[in-house]
């Protein structure tokens, strides 16, 4: 065990607390429409502070790019185009849907497609081994985490129908909303097959002096990218169809874009402590430690989205259900994570 084990860990916990807020500040907007504020977010969070760290941790960047094979540099770009799609109806199932229920269910698809696919298209004997059997209980624990979500959606659907509380800005209903998240947990996962197929660039990174911890800013810079610019293109139709590219200019918009900004801090800090935590950890760093990122940041969107008055208007029942099936999702996940200790 690391001599910074629980140091490490206690960064993972608050790493996933961090991350798992990142949408909480789109709440407290007054006069901005979702597009607005989305795409602040992605500027932040996609372009600037990614490449902001690549520059500033990666030796020799432009030497690193410049000597990687095409092939090598097309893989994170390829995936991080696909996983910028998944993040713009990630945004859209957050208004959808909520904090609560999106982040839980993209969180777990997220984590068992992220795995499931690389293993898959890497060492697929993998699966008749004690990780992929793992892999394989976790799946019907987490569809079985999926039903008890859309009974809850749909409790709460009904009995918020007749209440004053404030519906979706985007007007998605539950059901639409819930599979929105879905397709966002599936095509996630290509986040994670983004470095799974740029072990070259690591170590050419490695090799021009990036330590351990910071190599990784170089692969980030480049899926984030790729990833800006789905997230560019929908905000720019939803900005045009809606005229809403005036608010831009609207009384107030400083503070508007400084709760988008914030949104990418909050998204992005948590995604670079998971990272320094899992480095202090050790080789307990991407299962355990992944586990504890994932639990907390469901753990805390979950709380953050009743706080926030979510489930307001809501049964005892419905409530009951929302907790079960969080808990349901958070087995899956440990069991799926368990995998990394073999």
């Amino acid at each position: 065990m690391s001599d910074h084990f629980w140091l490490g860990m206690a960064i993972i916990a608050a790493s996933g607390a961090v991350n798992g807020s990142f949408a909480a500040p789109m709440k407290s907007s007054r006069s901005w429409k979702w597009e607005n504020t989305w795409l602040v977010f992605a500027v932040v969070a996609l372009l600037l502070l990614p490449w902001g760290l690549a520059i500033g941790w990666v030796p020799h960047l432009a030497e690193l790019y410049r000597k990687s094979p095409s092939r090598t540099l097309i893989y994170p770009l390829a995936f991080g185009f696909l996983w910028g799609i998944a993040q713009v109806t990630f945004g859209l199932g957050i208004e959808a849907v909520g904090m609560a229920l999106a982040f839980t269910v993209v969180s777990g698809l997220g984590c068992l497609f992220g795995s499931l696919i690389p293993l898959l298209a890497l060492d697929p004997a993998a699966l008749l081994r004690p990780r992929g059997l793992l892999l394989l209980v976790s799946m019907p624990i987490l569809f079985g985490g999926l039903v008890l979500y859309g009974k809850a959606g749909r409790r709460r659907e009904r009995e918020q129908a007749s209440s004053q509380v404030p519906k979706s800005r985007l007007g998605y209903s539950y059901a639409a909303g819930l599979g929105i998240c879905i397709f966002t947990g599936i095509v996630g996962s290509a986040w994670n097959l983004g470095f799974a197929f740029s072990g070259k660039l690591l170590e050419l990174s490695k090799g021009l002096g990036a330590g351990p911890w910071a190599s990784p800013y170089a692969v980030w810079a480049l899926i984030l990218s790729a990833g800006f610019i789905p997230n560019v293109g929908y905000c720019a139709w939803l900005l045009s169809h809606n005229r809403s590219w005036a608010r831009f200019a609207s009384p107030g918009w400083a503070r508007e874009a400084w709760l988008g900004a914030a949104m990418g801090f909050l998204w992005l800090a948590g995604i670079v402590g998971y990272g320094v935590g899992a480095t202090l950890v050790g080789a307990y760093g991407t299962s355990v430690g992944f586990t504890l990122f994932i639990a907390a940041q469901i753990l805390w969107s979950n709380a953050l989205g009743v706080l926030t008055g979510e489930w307001k208007a809501t049964s005892a029942r419905t409530r009951r259900v929302l907790m079960a099936a969080v808990l349901v999702t958070l087995i899956s996940v440990v069991v799926l994570n368990l995998g990394g200790l073999f």
